[in-house]
């Protein structure tokens, strides 16, 4: 029996397998500036969307249907572990995760049961196997990278700073260190329940591991990112690993045991491969900001972002970070029909 999606450029490029187009998906693309979002979406919390199966997806296919992505990825959020255990966690709109009682101490831990993926988050098992059902297009499952998630749940709030993860991390190792394991173990839990009802690859969104120097990301961080991919290395999905302002971490995060590395704006792509070996399978890096321009710029950007991949079959065709909610949404189609129409050496 034929494996599904056995054709697709996008799990294709993830192995530098041979491919007929550069595949491309957007990060954020579920949501944010699409009108056919807005209008099913509802009021309050996003968690109250996640938690419904239908709803989340709908709002998982939308931008496939839109765009002719080469793939979808699963409306939820990384906090949604933590939130499905207990711990106190919402999303609050225009602001992001904010937690009741931010994590301080020991006793803390007992707030951060395991995770059991069929009885904490059903409706996100229910998403992807309805996503998996429709067919179309891979589904990338995903999880929050461990520092990332501890950053919310220590600082309350997001940070500019990360001023209490910090201190937590250089002067309490001991605690920070139980604090990364039980996060490892809950992303492994769910990016396995996920791989198991269907999805074709995952990401872990590292996104603020970039706040970080190259010594305290190679100690405090990089072996719980390593735990989590080799959790899920028996699976044989293709992994992806992305974080934002990375530049100068970019060599550890590799170390972790991605398949695929995501490279924001701030790194030319061949940049990027140069610094991780030219074997290296990227995805990126498009600067979101760049969609707000006219479009002949941005053109000439998505133009320079395919030279300098420099026809590498390990390429997905991304945004550098997620999409902006005041992105016109006829400007995304028009990069993803440009990406396509690309041809190698052309």
């Amino acid at each position: 029996m034929t494996a599904p999606h056995s054709d697709s450029p996008f799990l294709a490029a993830c192995r530098a397998e041979p491919h007929d187009r550069t595949p491309v998906w957007f990060m954020r693309q579920a949501g944010r500036s699409l009108p056919e979002y807005r209008a099913i979406r509802g009021s309050g919390s996003i968690l109250n969307a996640i938690g419904d199966a239908d709803l989340s997806t709908e709002i998982t296919l939308q931008p496939v249907r839109r765009y002719g992505v080469d793939a979808a990825i699963l409306f939820s959020d990384i906090v949604v572990p933590a939130h499905a255990v207990g711990f106190g966690v919402d999303v609050r709109p225009g602001v992001g995760p904010v937690i009741d009682r931010p994590f301080e101490c020991r006793a803390d831990l007992e707030r951060l049961r395991p995770l059991e993926p069929e009885t904490d988050t059903p409706y996100v098992l229910e998403t992807v196997r309805q996503v998996v059902s429709d067919g179309s297009v891979p589904l990338i499952g995903f999880a929050g990278g461990p520092f990332t998630v501890a950053s919310y749940l220590i600082e309350g709030a997001p940070s500019r700073t990360y001023g209490r993860t910090k201190a937590m991390m250089l002067g309490d190792p001991e605690l920070w260190n139980a604090l990364m394991e039980r996060l490892a173990d809950m992303a492994i839990a769910s990016l396995r329940s996920q791989i198991d009802c269907g999805a074709s690859a995952i990401q872990l969104f590292d996104s603020w591991a970039g706040a970080l120097s190259p010594p305290v990301y190679e100690r405090c961080v990089l072996p719980f990112s390593r735990r989590v991919f080799e959790g899920v290395a028996d699976t044989g999905v293709p992994r992806i690993h992305f974080g934002v302002g990375t530049g100068e971490i970019l060599h550890l995060m590799a170390d972790a045991g991605a398949d695929v590395i995501g490279v924001d704006w701030r790194v030319p792509l061949d940049v990027a491969r140069r610094r991780l070996g030219g074997d290296t399978i990227l995805q990126g890096n498009l600067d979101p900001a760049v969609c707000l321009g006219p479009l002949d710029v941005v053109e000439a950007e998505v133009a320079d972002v395919l030279r300098r991949n420099g026809d590498h079959p390990g390429h997905i065709f991304n945004l550098g970070h997620g999409v902006l909610p005041e992105i016109d949404p006829a400007v995304l189609a028009h990069i993803v029909d440009q990406v396509h129409a690309h041809t190698r050496g052309g």
